[in-house]
């Protein structure tokens, strides 16, 4: 009797949010272009909380789907939803061995970004950056894991060097491996405090344009990331 029984999976809120835009916006029933409505009339409709739904938002702008601006909201990106999705399938299938070289190419990449985005980054793409900074230190300071945040002010820095093809790699190669590192390693307050300096040194040496100093800023930051990467061998 048993083995006809299948088991019951419990989804998560924000996974049944994200779900169903994307099936809203995978059926044409919100265009490119379209702005999804406010945070608060979206929680009120699906019966959650404003947090669900902010954290709902978040992962659908880490992966491109949606473009979210200060003062206008959140738009649905014109992009290939299926194919971006295909793509992460495979990255996430790399088998162990490869996982290794996956985050060296993060690092070549991210170090790069930053170093762009210090000669190329204007005044908004520095509010969008410290935007992303106080989300991460306040949820990490809150003792929870704070994977989308993080990944989302590094991708604010691709953003802001203003190369769209260094941003897609890093939005197909960079979510898992955030992920694995952030779940394997030991966190506590004072490697939560290291983060957060590092990261508010990224962001201070973009802020004064200097180009060599984010790419030193970043290399620093990487480091531990490096090290992790070494047990796949």
């Amino acid at each position: 009797m048993l083995e006809n029984l299948q088991k019951i999976k419990i989804e998560n809120p924000v996974d049944l949010i994200i779900a169903q835009i994307k099936e809203l916006i995978g059926s044409g029933k919100i265009k490119p272009g379209e702005k999804l409505p406010p945070e608060r009339k979206l929680a009120e409709h699906l019966g959650v909380s404003r947090g669900q739904v902010r954290e709902a938002i978040t992962k659908l702008q880490l992966y491109g789907i949606v473009k979210v601006q200060p003062q206008s909201g959140t738009t649905v990106n014109g992009i290939g939803i299926v194919a971006l999705e295909g793509l992460i399938t495979d990255i996430l299938k790399l088998e162990q061995s490869d996982f290794k070289s996956l985050v060296e190419t993060r690092i070549l990449l991210e170090v790069e970004a930053a170093r762009l985005a210090a000669i190329n980054r204007t005044k908004d793409d520095l509010v969008q950056m410290s935007n992303a900074l106080t989300q991460y230190e306040e949820k990490l300071m809150d003792n929870n894991l704070a994977i989308e945040e993080d990944l989302l002010f590094h991708i604010k820095i691709a953003e802001a060097g203003k190369n769209s093809v260094l941003k897609s790699l890093m939005m197909i190669i960079t979510p898992e491996i955030v992920k694995s590192f952030t779940k394997l390693k030991v966190c506590n307050k004072s490697n939560n405090l290291k983060t957060i300096e590092e990261h508010q040194n990224i962001l201070e040496m973009i802020s004064n344009k200097d180009a060599e100093g984010a790419k030193q800023a970043m290399t620093t930051h990487l480091l531990e990331v490096k090290k992790f990467s070494k047990k796949f061998k």
